[in-house]
């Protein structure tokens, strides 16, 4: 028997064999660029890929789940006045500062364009105007707490 390509003997390709076996290789190429001789170990054939859409398993045979009990209809609350949405996300605030009385309570009276609230947006104080003369009827935001854009925060009637 003549000379094997590489200069590899039968034990080194064997330790090529294990080693695509133990780490699930396709298969492995060695290619001489002196005489073109070409090597090709391949490993075990992955198996078919499963089709989209199937099951990786049954799910067993039994009785039905039982059907989720209905949630309680939320009442849809009415709303007297003009809700307040929160023009930008950000953090709202009631006062100008914390040592300061907040702009508005329930109950106080405000006039259109007073500032009635603070959305702190990337580290801006945006101070934010009252759309309409009115009373403050509900203030729904904490201090501190995270508004989202268009999210009510106070309803002025």
């Amino acid at each position: 028997m003549g000379k094997l390509p590489f200069d590899l003997e039968i034990k080194d390709i064997s330790a090529l064999a294990d080693l695509i076996n133990d780490k699930d290789l396709g298969e492995i190429l060695l290619e001489d660029k002196t005489n073109g001789a070409k090597l090709i170990i391949k490993g075990k054939c992955p198996p078919p890929p499963m089709p989209m859409g199937a099951p990786a398993f049954a799910a067993p045979m039994g009785a039905p789940a039982p059907a989720p009990e209905a949630a309680p209809e939320k009442k849809e609350k009415k709303i007297d006045g003009t809700v307040v949405k929160a023009p930008i996300v950000g953090t709202y605030y009631s006062s100008p500062s914390p040592d300061k009385p907040a702009f508005v309570t329930v109950g106080k009276k405000v006039k259109k364009g007073d500032v009635i609230m603070i959305i702190e947006s990337m580290k801006i104080m945006n101070e934010i105007p009252s759309p309409c003369d009115g009373e403050v009827k509900e203030i729904m935001a904490q201090n501190g707490q995270a508004v989202e854009y268009d999210e009510p925060v106070m309803i002025i009637g």
